[in-house]
């Protein structure tokens, strides 16, 4: 592995022998915003110092709260996954993990979960059943149910604060319009079709009015979904709260997109027709296309933003470009088929 742009601490975590726990081996997977190490029975997540405008972890200081937020939200839906928040200490003899020494980073310490039952393996694998969908809304409509709702969330399903995420999406991606994942006539298609959907006012207002905004999960999708006893979903957003207080549809929205992503348009359909009966929501079918194609262009941007990373080789950054270039053709292909919003 290429450790060049990485920081000494990540460096010292892919050592076995920095870890107080059997480990025969480290595996490091990077995202945008993080450095997440495998060690043994355990995964340790740490957040890189990286300002996106809709998240800022900046300082130590930062990166320790929204540590924090990650362990007690991630806990309402796996409690028995999420750990600890833990530090790297630099001391006279170099780094140590939970050490007494300066603290130079913060991370969580998560269970390992069953790399077989990952959902995104069973997807790969052309193993993925209904009755798989089915323990996901299982486990999704009670935490729906109980999960906050009060006067100050609704305000974030109301068309213009909806339109302020979509929005921002296309302000921080245009840059790239030209290159190899987006062109200007998608970036355009796309735009319009969101615009047309968020004119829709009372629409928005009914999915108020029926209770659906909610303290949402945020980033919904086979990635983070692991398909054990229980299931388990985690790596919720716990970085910007208005990416998590939203219509309930933005998360089934997600999860459905992710599976017309991977060719299975009608696990797709039925995911979100069983969960709006199993959740009495018939009215999330009226909004589902406008979350999916939201959702896809999200990803894209993750997909940009990831590649652009100094950090990152040059194969897996074309990797996530490619990517990145796919979910905007899904993006574009919502926007494209919706002969109209509602």
């Amino acid at each position: 592995m290429d450790a060049t742009n990485l920081p000494d601490y990540v460096v010292w975590l892919l050592e076995p022998g920095s870890y107080d726990h059997p480990v025969a081996e480290v595996q490091l997977i990077q995202t945008h915003i993080s450095y997440v190490l495998i060690a043994g029975d355990y995964v340790y997540k740490y957040k890189k110092p990286v300002d996106f405008g809709f998240l800022d972890f900046t300082t130590l200081d930062k990166r320790a709260h929204y540590c924090t937020q990650e362990l007690i939200l991630n806990r309402r839906l796996c409690p028995d996954i999420y750990l600890d928040r833990v530090t790297v200490n630099a001391g006279s003899r170099g780094f140590e993990l939970d050490g007494e020494g300066e603290v130079v980073e913060y991370g969580i310490k998560m269970a390992r979960l069953n790399e077989d039952k990952m959902m995104g393996r069973i997807v790969a694998a052309g193993e993925l059943e209904r009755a798989h969908l089915d323990r996901i809304v299982e486990t999704l409509v009670p935490f729906y149910e109980s999960a906050a709702g009060d006067d100050a969330i609704r305000t974030y399903g109301r068309p213009d604060a909806v339109g302020f995420n979509v929005r921002e999406n296309f302000e921080q991606t245009e840059s790239f319009v030209g290159g190899s994942a987006l062109n200007r006539e998608q970036f355009d298609t796309i735009r319009s079709y969101a615009e047309t959907a968020l004119a829709d006012v009372a629409l928005f207002q009914r999915r108020i009015d029926a209770g659906r905004i909610r303290d949402c999960h945020g980033d919904l999708y086979s990635a983070n979904i692991c398909l054990d006893e229980p299931v388990h979903i985690f790596d919720c957003i716990e970085f910007n709260d208005r990416f998590r207080y939203s219509d309930v549809a933005g998360d089934i929205g997600f999860l459905a997109m992710d599976l017309d992503y991977h060719g299975l348009e009608d696990m797709a359909d039925y995911f979100v027709e069983h969960f709006a009966a199993a959740s009495g929501d018939p009215t999330l079918l009226d909004v589902i296309d406008f979350y999916k194609c939201y959702r896809a262009y999200v990803r894209g941007k993750i997909g940009l933003f990831t590649a652009a990373d100094p950090g990152l080789d040059q194969q897996a950054a074309a990797a996530c470009s490619d990517q990145a270039r796919r979910y905007f053709l899904l993006a574009e292909r919502y926007a494209s088929d919706a002969s109209s919003f509602s």
